[in-house]
């Protein structure tokens, strides 16, 4: 029996037909059918000629997971909470610190679920269970994760009765220990079980039945699974995925072997970070102002042309200048995305850099060898990412396998996302 690996996004179904072999036997997509997604399921599955197969799902429809980080000290368990969300495929949309007072913050920005953390084990819990009563007092709606201190958990549980609380373990049981995978897998089973189903995207249960996880959870474990193909006795595989969409870049690395550091939060090896100021469309305005910022261009003559992308997302090229404009805000988005990305993680990528880097998205797939010979060079040019790619190939996910290739690995088929990969990690 195949497998039918399908990806629900907010404008586009996809599927991927799988066979037991990690042969890829066909893909297809159609529009996302909200307010009944599972149309366009339908029409996929259809399309594919995959009536009987085994179903894998995964879903970043309604926007994704919207998150809300509340921590104790902003360098240490708020730090600790935001990477462990970013780790989790969310879009972390609230970091706040110390004592809460007024939520109106916290409500403007409209998170699907809250991430409590604070305090070590056994440290001080006095911040951890002022937020947890102000949380309670306001009302708050939405599901909490609750992931600070062990031993404040059954009191903070106490004060948030009434509420969807989903207890797990420390992210940070010690200074400088991050724990991030209980957090992880809770932020996973609150998205299934209480905000999917809640995103008006299917009027019965078999849609949130179906969905094993949130789109970049999946594509995470994909490159994860890239890197441990890539590793050898001497270099361990290091991969860097760059995803420039319509709205937002995301950005995904992988080591199949990270050496610890002294750092105060050490990160999980996975890591992804989403801008979602940089996109093709609605934010390609961000692209050109980013571009300006860091001296990657020399004036603003990409402004109107990124202005009129994000006053029209429909938009296709229609001509060999306007194909050229999309070429130039993909090789910045990319730029800009991975220096950030960079940044944010300590680029702990192991001294020799990436050994490949995966260009994902519409506008990479689509793209005419001149164009994706453009974008290659320009991202080998970057005088910050020189020394990363220096050694790097560089690939496009033309068949979007990265997350099929997930869904199998987390429903155990290993070796058949292993083979799935293969033209990526051999191209």
């Amino acid at each position: 029996m195949p497998f039918l690996c399908l990806d629900i996004g907010s404008t586009w179904t996809k599927g991927a037909l799988v066979a037991q072999d990690g042969e890829l036997l066909g893909t297809a997509q159609h529009e996302t059918t909200p307010p009944e997604v599972l149309d366009g399921m339908a029409a996929v599955t259809s399309a594919l000629g995959a009536p009987g197969a085994e179903v894998l799902a995964c879903s970043s429809a309604g926007g994704g997971l919207r998150l809300a980080v509340v921590g104790q000290e902003r360098l240490v368990s708020a730090e600790a909470g935001y990477r462990v969300a970013l780790s989790a495929g969310a879009k972390v949309v609230h970091v706040c610190a110390g004592k809460l007072d007024s939520l109106r913050p916290l409500r403007a920005d409209r998170p699907d679920l809250v991430l409590l953390v604070g305090g070590t084990d056994g440290g001080d819990d006095t911040v951890l269970l002022h937020n947890a009563r102000r949380l309670a007092e306001n009302r708050l709606s939405v599901p909490i994760v609750l992931a600070g201190n062990a031993h404040a958990r059954a009191e903070a549980l106490a004060l948030l009765d009434g509420r969807t609380v989903v207890p797990t373990d420390n992210v940070l049981p010690d200074v400088g220990e991050l724990h991030p995978g209980p957090a992880r897998r809770a932020i996973r089973e609150v998205f299934l079980a209480h905000v999917i189903g809640g995103k008006g995207l299917s009027r019965g249960t078999r849609f949130r039945s179906l969905v094993r996880t949130v789109t970049p959870d999946a594509v995470l474990v994909g490159v994860s699974r890239l890197a441990h193909l890539l590793a050898t006795d001497d270099d361990p595989g290091a991969v860097l995925v760059v995803d420039v969409g319509g709205a937002t870049t995301d950005v995904y690395s992988a080591v199949s072997t990270v050496e610890e550091t002294g750092a105060t939060v050490a990160l999980p090896a996975d890591r992804r970070t989403v801008e979602g100021d940089i996109g093709m469309r609605w934010s390609a305005p961000g692209i050109a102002a980013e571009a300006r910022a860091e001296q990657l261009v020399e004036d603003d003559s990409l402004a109107a042309a990124a202005q009129y992308r994000a006053e029209n997302v429909d938009f296709i090229p229609s001509t060999d200048e306007e194909s050229a404009v999309d070429t130039k805000l993909a090789a910045l988005a990319a730029i800009i995305a991975i220096r950030r990305h960079l940044r944010m993680v300590d680029n702990r990528l192991g001294p020799r850099g990436a050994g490949l880097l995966v260009l994902s998205g519409g506008v990479f797939r689509h793209a005419s060898k001149a164009a994706q010979t453009e974008v290659e060079n320009a991202l080998r040019a970057d005088p910050v990412l020189r020394p990363i790619l220096r050694t790097a190939r560089i690939a496009v996910d033309r068949d979007y396998v990265l997350a099929p290739a997930g869904l199998l690995a987390e429903a155990g088929h290993t070796e058949v996302a292993g083979r799935l990969l293969r033209g990526l990690s051999t191209d």
